[in-house]
Formats: C-alpha cells, sequence, structure tokens
C-alpha cells in the first residue's frame, strides 16, 4: 500500500478470542454477530476474529474509485458462473436492516406495506452511514418499499467520498430517457441504487397492519409464534420465511453476487426477514439456525467477498455505541 494514501486508523487494535467456531456469539439462546472497525483501504476488526483464541486478523480490499456505470451496465451483471467464481481482487458486502418505521414504533405487523421511518428511525439510518463511511460502495441495492430506500439515502450522506445515491429507473422507456445523466464528471459522484420488489420484506397477508399483541391474544400466543418464528408455516394468504428466501436468495445470487465476484462493492439495505435469507445463504445456515437469528434496525453487517467465499466481518463499529451486535427485540416484521 502506498504510505501516501493510507488513512489513519479509528479506534484501537484488541487481542480478542472465543471458542465458538459459527462465527456467532450465543447469549441466552439467542445469535449475536461481533462488530469490527473498517477504514476505506482494509478492515480492522474489535472484538472480532476468526474465533480461534487471541488471534488479530487484518483483512485488506482494493481502494474504490468506480465510477456510476450506465444503466445498462447496471441491468445486466457481469457475466460470471458458479463454476468460474475468481474476483478481481476482493469486495465489501455491506448489509443495513432498514431503520425503525412508523409501524415498528406502533407495534404493527408491516410486510410489504409501504410505510417511512421513524425520527428513530432516521438516526438510525444516519448512525449506520457513520459505521460504514470509511468502506468502499459502487453499487447500492435496495428493495422496492421507502423505509428501506431511504435507509440507504441517508447511509450515505456519512460517506466519506460524498457520492450521490441516484435511483436508477428502468420500468418504461421514457423513465430511463427522462432520468438519464449526461454529465461524465457527475456520474463520477453517483452511485447507482438499484431497487427490487425480491428484496422486500416478506409479505405478512392478512396479518399486515395489525397489532401484535392484539393479534396474540385474538389467535393464541403460540399460533402467533409459529406464523412469525417457523420457517415453512405462512401467515394467513402470506408468505413464509421458505418463500421470502427462495425469491430474495435467487435476486442476490443472480443480480448482487455477480457484482461482488467483479471485485464490485456493493450495500444491500433490505428487511429482517429478506436479510435473514440472504444470510442463511451466505453462511450455510440451517431452517433452524435462521429462525433464532435476530437483526436489529439501522446496524450494518459486513462481509467480505473473496476467492469465491464469503468471510463474516461483524458490525463496524460506531462512534458511540459498544457491545454486540445484531441482537434485537422481537419487533421484526
Amino acid at each position: 500500500m502506498d504510505a501516501a494514501v493510507l488513512p489513519q486508523y479509528v479506534g484501537g487494535i484488541q487481542l480478542c478470542g472465543s471458542d465458538n467456531s459459527s462465527g456467532y456469539v450465543k447469549v441466552s439462546g439467542k445469535r449475536f454477530i461481533s462488530k469490527g472497525i473498517a477504514d476505506d483501504n482494509g478492515f480492522f476488526r474489535k472484538g472480532y476474529c476468526n474465533f480461534k483464541p487471541y488471534q488479530l486478523h487484518i483483512v485488506r480490499t482494493s481502494t474504490s474509485h468506480t465510477s456510476m456505470p450506465d444503466q445498462a451496465a447496471i441491468s445486466t451483471p457481469p457475466n460470471t458462473t458458479n463454476n468460474s467464481r475468481k474476483t478481481s481482487g476482493e469486495a465489501a458486502l455491506i448489509l443495513i436492516r432498514h431503520g425503525e418505521s412508523l409501524w415498528n414504533e406502533k407495534n404493527l405487523f408491516t410486510g410489504c406495506v409501504d410505510v417511512p421511518l421513524t425520527k428513530r428511525g432516521v438516526d438510525e439510518a444516519i448512525e449506520a452511514g457513520k459505521r460504514i463511511s470509511n468502506i468502499p460502495v459502487d453499487v447500492i441495492y435496495t428493495s422496492s418499499l421507502i423505509r428501506a430506500q431511504m435507509t440507504a439515502m441517508l447511509a450515505m450522506t456519512q460517506h466519506r467520498r460524498q457520492k450521490v445515491p441516484i435511483i436508477i429507473h428502468k420500468e418504461s422507456e421514457q423513465a430511463r430517457a427522462w432520468t438519464r445523466v449526461y454529465s461524465e464528471d457527475t456520474k463520477k459522484q453517483s452511485i447507482p441504487v438499484i431497487t427490487s420488489w425480491q428484496l422486500n420484506e416478506r409479505m405478512y397477508g392478512e396479518l399486515q397492519g395489525l397489532n401484535k399483541q392484539e393479534t396474540a391474544e385474538r389467535y393464541g400466543k403460540e399460533q402467533v409464534h409459529e406464523w412469525r418464528r417457523s420457517f415453512d408455516i405462512p401467515p394467513p394468504s402470506g408468505e413464509s420465511l421458505e418463500m421470502c428466501s427462495e425469491r430474495a436468495v435467487a435476486y442476490f445470487r443472480e443480480h448482487i453476487e455477480p457484482h461482488l465476484q467483479s471485485g464490485t462493492n456493493v450495500m444491500v439495505a433490505a428487511h429482517g426477514n429478506s436479510l435473514r435469507s440472504i444470510i442463511m445463504y451466505l453462511d450455510k445456515l440451517t431452517s433452524q439456525e435462521v429462525i433464532g437469528l435476530e437483526l436489529s434496525t439501522g446496524i450494518p453487517l459486513l462481509y467480505i467477498y473473496k476467492d469465491g467465499k464469503f468471510i463474516k466481518r461483524g458490525s463496524p463499529v460506531g462512534p458511540t455505541e459498544a457491545g454486540v451486535y445484531a441482537y434485537t427485540n422481537d419487533n421484526q416484521c
């Protein structure tokens, strides 16, 4: 690395150890994901290592100077196959569950209903942006729902490179033409944002808009818990986690993974269940393991794609909070 561009690292370097080979810390039967420290050219992790006693690892990734590609390039991911997974270096993958929504706050089943963030959700998105401000981002994927899009946009306001996220509209030829950017200089200072319904929260069917506590009183706590926490049992007229996983993982493999294989750094802002589905694929979790996985609102999770493998790096450290991440209460949807 050129000494002239060597950044100043934030925080300290700490030895850590664990005998848990799963990559998670388990507390009271829940799963937790540790966090780390990230910089623009490499990743120093504090409180997170390869779960061998007292080891410190430094993972390098190339600095991103990618300018905003044309819409046609985004619509067609790099041509890679499962049998040819050689990458051009390493790539970062950032996963962020959206900040708290207005229906999270009201304890309502949200699912695919399109509601915005609360003030707390806005603050969570900004805090998430601070955590990833030195990690390169070349392209952003979000769901079609406003709470995920708000989270991505607000997070990028904190990024060190100060590039502007621009939603790519490709729903019609007119939309493509009317949103075209003609300045090459402006393109270089922009990041494309691709929206997809396949990354939406799982559809909660007839539960959407109902109060969670009142629903439990009406149908019984065990029945509601089964709808919410089983892998293959959907709520009435809704999706199971298995059904959500089928669409989310298929989209990830077809559209997002090829970018990572070509060395492009990707951020995905989505939802509790669509991200749990993707993490199930990345970490090779079983259906029983994934139903115990919790994701906090507004907490970024970092993976490094290298040599055809996804390497878990926990959550980049933030300026205010300390401790273990990815545990939340049962307010998941």
